[in-house]
């Protein structure tokens, strides 16, 4: 089951404009790796997008370790692979 890593305070912007809250989850497979992925949730009536594996980490504090040094910049790339 999917948890909530890390929710981030500034908004990632797709070109089109719309503005979105990203929000990194987890989940630990069944080999006990945590794997990380993306999702955006627009503030308009759009769909929640997401990208697929960003990450994967040998536990749940080396995933969130990684969230935590997730830039803007990142955040914006991730955002154009993102998917429905």
């Amino acid at each position: 089951m999917a948890e909530l890593i890390r929710q981030y305070s500034a908004l990632a912007e797709a070109s089109d404009g719309t503005q979105y809250v990203a929000r990194v989850y987890g989940e630990q497979r069944r080999d006990r790796v945590w794997i990380g992925w993306i999702e955006f949730a627009p503030l308009s009536d759009r769909p929640v997008v997401r990208t697929s594996r960003e990450t994967e980490q040998t536990n749940r504090d080396a995933l969130a370790y990684w969230a935590a040094g997730l830039e803007r910049t990142y955040l914006q790339g991730a955002l154009s692979r993102a998917r429905t």
